[in-house]
């Protein structure tokens, strides 16, 4: 027999994130936000290589770095510095950085 959970039982992740880490702006929370922002661009990294067929080795050759560098980007072993994450985008995919700021 499967049982339903009852939706109210349900949890958002900013839920989750407040009652474990705080309010955005302690140093607890802005460390889980910052490590969460080095995790998505390296997996957006790796969805983009694979998408476009390419190995690590590759895309390492095309950006003039190692495949041991991109696999530690892409498994945010190390974060990227911004004139990398450029040239990962542009000689690597042939593609561009759209960058934007949201104030709260």
């Amino acid at each position: 027999m499967i049982m339903k959970r009852k939706t109210n039982d349900l949890i958002t992740l900013d839920a989750l994130k407040y009652k474990y880490y705080g309010t955005k702006g302690t140093s607890k929370r802005d460390k889980l936000d910052k490590g969460y922002q080095a995790f998505k661009i390296g997996l957006l990294i790796k969805e983009a290589r694979t998408k476009s067929g390419m190995t690590q080795q590759e895309l390492a050759d095309k950006v003039g770095t190692t495949k041991s560098y991109i696999s530690k980007i892409e498994n945010d072993i190390k974060e990227a510095r911004f004139s990398t994450l450029y040239k990962i985008v542009k000689l690597g995919f042939n593609g561009e950085i759209t960058l934007s700021i949201k104030l709260n």
